[in-house]
């Protein structure tokens, strides 16, 4: 029996209206697996505050307060979801032996913890939650997700198809993800590069229990964005293809119209003329534009500025209290 104590990551950003009922179903699931000897006594779930703007941190406050199998962390300013999910996961680290980390909007499916649990106990050191359907998805979002995955496989990005951020990682992968130092940091690409034995847990993606999606068209095109520039350098290639093959084209057109003189013939082609200008210099100021993307993260990463800062940890060291 591998060591067994487990920590359960959420990060929260105005999610006042959701919480104590994530709170009241992750405390049953923490009981239910102490009880069946799956998890050690001193497991417990790690709020993370991603600088809210609502009641977010009192409430965690006061869950912390009146039970230690609650911890809390809260960041100075909002950080976003991945890194406020990163500063959970390293304050769980040395404290836990396998780490879970989910939403806090209750679409992940808690029961599917217990499969978690039991494929870390047979060896897996990363476990994926992959949704087993899309039938509660709009058909824009069903479509552009697919999109979004066939567009990874092609520019060569290993991501796990219909995972989010639904999964669990042993000490060992979590220390092992710890030594990355993303300025751009995209969790669902950089966990399939820490190797070790993995497993997959399907489950059944729920509608949100309250509140509003945090993640709106804008941020959701940004996230993949994020995703296709952090772990492909496929389109500064397209760039360079695409510049030999504007190259050979005007070549061609060079002789067009060489031989169209010499034969006698005017050109006119006031149209064609301005319309490749246009077409050219569009193509040009979308090559800089992407080029430009990853100047910008080589910047961001060479300057080291901390990718988030703790305002506040409220953890209790030393727990024997069993729920």
């Amino acid at each position: 029996m591998r060591h067994n104590t487990l920590y359960i990551v959420v990060p929260c950003y105005n999610e006042e209206a959701v919480l104590p009922e994530t709170a009241r179903r992750l405390k049953a699931k923490l009981a239910s697996l102490q009880q069946s000897g799956q998890i050690g006594p001193n497991s417990r779930v790690l709020f993370v505050d991603d600088g809210s703007k609502d009641a977010t941190w009192s409430l965690i406050s006061d869950l912390t307060a009146e039970d230690s199998h609650f911890g809390g962390l809260k960041l100075a300013h909002n950080a976003g979801h991945q890194f406020a999910l990163l500063a959970g996961l390293t304050a769980a680290h040395g404290r836990a032996d396998m780490v879970i980390s989910l939403d806090a909007d209750l679409q992940d499916d808690i029961e599917a913890i217990d499969d978690f649990v039991d494929a870390y106990h047979t060896g897996a050191d990363v476990v994926y939650g992959v949704r087993s359907s899309r039938e509660t998805d709009t058909r824009f979002k069903r479509g552009t997700a697919e999109a979004f995955y066939k567009l990874m496989g092609l520019l060569g990005a290993d991501i796990v198809r219909n995972h989010a951020d639904y999964r669990l990682l042993s000490a060992r992968a979590l220390a092992a993800l710890l030594e990355f130092e993303e300025a751009d940091l995209f969790l669902r690409g950089v966990v399939p590069l820490l190797g070790f034995n993995t497993a997959t847990v399907p489950y059944v993606r729920h509608e949100r229990f309250a509140g509003e999606s945090k993640y709106p068209l804008k941020k959701m095109l940004a996230f993949a964005l994020d995703g296709i520039l952090s772990f492909s350098v496929q389109p500064l290639r397209l760039i360079t293809g695409l510049g030999i093959l504007i190259f050979v084209c005007s070549v061609i057109a060079l002789f067009y119209l060489l031989i169209l003189k010499l034969s006698g013939n005017t050109v006119e082609g006031w149209a064609t003329l301005m319309g490749s200008i246009w077409a050219i210099g569009g193509i040009q100021l979308l090559c800089l534009g992407v080029t430009g993307e990853y100047v910008g993260r080589i910047y961001k990463q060479v300057k080291k500025r901390p990718r988030f800062i703790v305002e506040a940890l409220t953890l209790t060291e030393k727990q024997e209290v069993s729920l």
